[in-house]
């Protein structure tokens, strides 16, 4: 072909080529309700038609024009990084809407009814004709007038609920001001139904594992990354972006009440813990932010288990985190080396709330969410943590009395609610957890106005939005922000996921006792399984509990696997299942109403306990609720509210004279095991697992090979003796067998582990 010809066949085509090169670079497709818009190379879209929101089209790609101008702003340009997004929509923001920013809604149910309960239309929901999925009253409200957008959830009717309840969220806020999208966040929800089946085919409502003290059981990082990795999927697919957890708190105090829901109390193991929990949740395809990402938000700096005598900071007598062993390094270390060097792309946990407690002697005497020491000096200078902090919930609310859930102010009681916030700006917190209110975070701004000038304070609440937006900004809301709900039916709880979760609960079970090889025990043996007495209780909120006899098993499983008789004598062995002491929570007002000073001690064992042992002054006290500062429990007795759990293993032992009896217990902090133990052939415990798990061990199944992730004490003189900063202070117990309940025991069916865990750990 000549030159000329070459020429002419390309002038011919030139329109064509022409329109080939500058034709648009995206697709749309209408889904749910949303417009879904890909563009080519570059990032998804997702906008809804009615909201005013329309698509730019620069360069040939598309951006969602969300502040209507139509004009393309940095914050809208996706191409742009996350700071100079973030840095240019806060310098946008009016001070109220920024003010909003700085709120996390109270707990939200889907629907709203029962105790968190809302109007729809002023209508109660059974009578609103409402959906499922239909926005509150309540949330509207704090939506529109309080410019708030995040959005604490706990129940949801079901996963297509919530997905579609996000969508409606998404779509109300999307068209108004600068089209900020909802962040919903969560606390953990994957625990275990002990009477659900597991069915490897089958999916369910949620993956179940076991909680995270019982993945800490397996002493296994790669498994508490695994479990991140599945739940942030889980909670992608139901709207959720931001997880309320880890709880990453060192458990150096066996009798505090949220010993459950941290890594155990050794600082290595749980600082490996938390790093893989946070890379799993917050690493998306490749290691980096993205659309499978979702934000975790630590607690509680400093470190919430020193609490003394294990009274818990939810409540005015468990205001005070004690050092006594001057040892607030180790609680550090899980944060400082852990989720705050992680070995993903996202380097560090994005959020971390602080703790109710005063941290005593760690700088001024207040709460650690307006302790500016603890978090403008040590968190923010020293380790260079820049990202987003949260108070707990209801930090900044009012108390009446320090045994009532109400507002938890400790060490600010005297300052108004308008100035507990402005206080905890100054110390440098971000964020109110558990406020749904704008008004006293602009009385703050205006406090702060009155002290430092306009120009400071715009510039004060433009670094917390910055912060906030850049927690948005990175798991893709403010490019798609909406869910197909048909998928989101096959993601969450899908067998995959489900088996995951089952294998997880069977690697948490720790076998502490197996005299004379009785596991594991045949199937198709007969078994004798006695009802179990459960005392009436109440708990935090004043929920009362009536006491009941029940099955401690779905005993459908136990069918499955043995023979159940009614009568021990027809038995071949007996299964007894129990819960760990219930030893109160270290506060009794009827006490105070006898003269005393109300505090008691908080017991570990089953029977009655006199503190004899018990230290003369408290290490800290003081409250303008108390007219006095010695919460001494010394030489007051307690008793324990499940104390017949302790008869049920004696009396069955009773029962099945020589024949084997296995005790399994739900664990939630360290027991004294003298009372129990020697009636029991086998222990077994577990911290929140399906009986068809503890089965598949029993049974012989599966082989257990979980290890303690903290020490077992022998007596309560040696839980009143240790220090409630220090790990590992306790004499553990010793049984019968000669072995040692101490940190990284475990059995299997060849006697004491001992691997490369171990060795690694212990």
């Amino acid at each position: 072909m000549n030159t000329k010809n070459l020429f002419q066949i390309l002038f011919a085509f030139a329109p064509l080529l022409l329109l080939t090169n500058c034709g648009e670079r995206f697709t749309t497709e209408s889904k749910d309700g949303f417009i879904s818009v890909i563009n080519e190379n570059g990032s998804t879209l997702g906008y809804n038609p009615n909201s005013g929101v329309s698509l730019l089209t620069v360069d040939r790609y598309a951006f969602k024009d969300l502040n209507q101008n139509g004009e393309l702003d940095d914050y809208e340009d996706w191409r742009l990084p996350v700071q100079q997004r973030a840095e240019d929509l806060a310098s946008k923001m009016s001070i109220e809407q920024i003010a909003g920013l700085m709120l996390y809604s109270g707990h939200q149910s889907i629907p709203a009814t029962g105790r968190r309960g809302s109007s729809y239309g002023g209508k109660s929901y059974e009578e609103s004709g409402a959906l499922p999925s239909d926005l509150s009253d309540t949330q509207k409200k704090f939506l529109t007038e309080d410019n708030l957008r995040h959005v604490l959830i706990t129940s949801v009717e079901s996963a297509a609920v919530s997905a579609q309840w996000n969508n409606n969220a998404q779509a109300f806020v999307e068209g108004m001001g600068l089209g900020i999208p909802v962040n919903t966040s969560s606390d953990p929800r994957h625990g275990s139904d002990t009477y659900a089946e597991f069915n490897e085919g089958a999916g369910g409502d949620i993956s179940m594992w076991p909680g995270t003290l019982g993945i800490a059981a397996s002493f296994d990082p790669e498994l508490m990354k695994q479990f991140g990795d599945i739940a942030s999927k889980e909670y992608r697919a139901l709207g959720i972006t931001t997880a309320l957890s880890p709880q990453i708190d060192l458990a150096t105090e066996p009798r505090w009440s949220r010993f459950d829901g941290t890594m155990g109390e050794d600082p290595d193991l749980a600082t490996d813990l938390a790093k893989a929990y946070v890379d799993g949740f917050q690493s998306s395809k490749g290691g980096d932010w993205g659309f499978e990402s979702v934000n975790t938000m630590v607690k509680h700096w400093p470190g919430g288990g020193p609490e003394e005598g294990g009274r818990d900071g939810h409540f005015g007598y468990g205001a005070y985190a004690v050092y006594p062993g001057k040892n607030i390094g180790d609680h550090l270390q899980p944060f400082t080396e852990g989720a705050f060097n992680l070995d993903g792309a996202t380097k560090m946990a994005s959020a971390v709330m602080p703790y109710y407690t005063i941290s005593d002697g760690e700088g001024e005497a207040v709460a650690n969410g307006f302790n500016k020491y603890l978090i403008t000096d040590l968190l923010r200078e020293k380790y260079g943590y820049d990202g987003v902090l949260c108070t707990d919930w209801g930090i900044t609310g009012d108390a009446a009395a320090v045994d009532q859930f109400q507002g938890k102010p400790w060490g600010v009681e005297d300052l108004s609610v308008a100035e507990r916030h402005y206080k905890a700006i100054e110390a440098g917190m971000d964020q109110f957890g558990g406020n749904n209110d704008m008004k006293p975070v602009i009385a703050a701004y205006k406090l702060g106005v009155e002290e430092h000038g306009e120009e400071y304070m715009r510039k004060r609440f433009e670094t917390s939005a910055i912060r906030l937006l850049k927690n948005i900004f990175r798991v893709g809301l403010f490019e798609n922000p909406y869910l197909n709900i048909e998928l989101t039916k096959t993601i969450v709880g899908n067998p995959e996921y489900m088996k995951a979760g089952f294998e997880a609960q069977l690697r948490s079970i720790v076998m502490l006792k197996n005299q004379s090889s009785t596991l594991p025990i045949k199937e198709k043996r007969k078994v004798y399984v006695p009802q179990r007495y459960v005392a009436s209780t109440t708990n935090w909120f004043g929920n009362v509990t009536p006491a009941k006899t029940e099955s401690p098993f779905n005993m459908a499983v136990i069918a499955q696997y043995y023979d159940v008789v009614d009568d021990p004598n027809d038995a071949d062995f007996a299964l007894v299942g129990i819960q760990s002491p219930n030893g109160g929570v270290g506060y009794d007002a009827a006490d105070l109403a006898k003269g005393g000073n109300g505090y008691v001690p908080i017991s570990l064992q089953y029977g009655p306990y006199t503190a004899s042992t018990a230290r003369e002054v408290s290490l800290a006290g003081g409250s303008p609720l108390e007219d006095f500062t010695n919460r001494t429990y010394k030489d007051k007795s307690v008793k324990t509210v499940n104390s017949t759990d302790m008869d049920l293993v004696t009396t069955t032992k009773s029962k099945m004279g020589e024949k084997p009896v296995i005790v399994v217990i739900n664990i939630s902090k360290p027991m004294i095991f003298s009372e129990i133990e020697p009636s029991a052939f086998a222990i077994l415990i577990h911290m929140g697992v399906q009986d068809q798990a503890l089965m598949d061990i029993i049974s012989g199944k599966k082989e257990p090979s979980g290890l303690l992730p903290f020490q077992m004490p022998a007596n309560m003189l040696t839980v009143e003796a240790q220090f409630e900063d220090v790990p590992r202070d306790m004499t553990a117990y010793s049984d019968s067998e000669g072995h040692t309940y101490d940190f990284a025991f475990g059995l299997n069916w060849s006697g004491q582990i001992e691997d490369a865990r171990t060795e690694k750990y212990r």
